[in-house]
């Protein structure tokens, strides 16, 4: 059932390796997670399942953090590498963990949000991400106040 998110890391890898290497760092990334989850309409019905379980299951979750552990590495080895820095120091270490929060965090929304599209669940997230929270949330749908 984990199959996706090695996937998907195989998909981020290529992703980062092909962004514009001018554009900052965090709005590189947020491109190549777009990119890598990207997902056939028929695909999303199953992904949805999966996620959802993945939510509200111990043991896939403790199995996830492994998986979620090499996701971290694509994304702190990318952040060293256009910082000139390494992958272990705190600031692509602190990219990692922020930018797979940012995405668990859009896919927990899109899972729980019938009619929310996961791209823009993902664009949202890292928008918000790159400018730092400037801007307060927009509204969730089926939300209100």
């Amino acid at each position: 059932m984990l199959g996706d998110l090695d996937l998907v890391r195989r998909r981020l890898h290529s992703a980062l390796a092909e962004t514009d290497p001018q554009l900052p760092v965090v709005e590189a990334l947020r491109q190549a997670v777009l990119a890598a989850n990207r997902f056939e309409e028929r695909q999303l019905g199953a992904l949805r399942i999966q996620m959802s379980l993945l939510a509200r299951v111990p043991e896939l979750q403790a199995h996830a953090t492994v998986r979620y552990a090499a996701w971290r590495s694509e994304v702190a080895g990318f952040a060293a590498m256009r910082l000139g820095c390494r992958p272990d120091d705190l600031v692509p270490q602190t990219l990692a963990q922020a930018a797979l929060g940012t995405t668990i965090a859009a896919f927990t929304r899109w899972v729980r949000t019938p009619d929310a599209q996961l791209e823009r669940c993902l664009d949202e997230a890292f928008g918000a991400l790159a400018s730092g929270f400037a801007t307060g949330p927009g509204p969730e749908p089926g939300r209100q106040g």
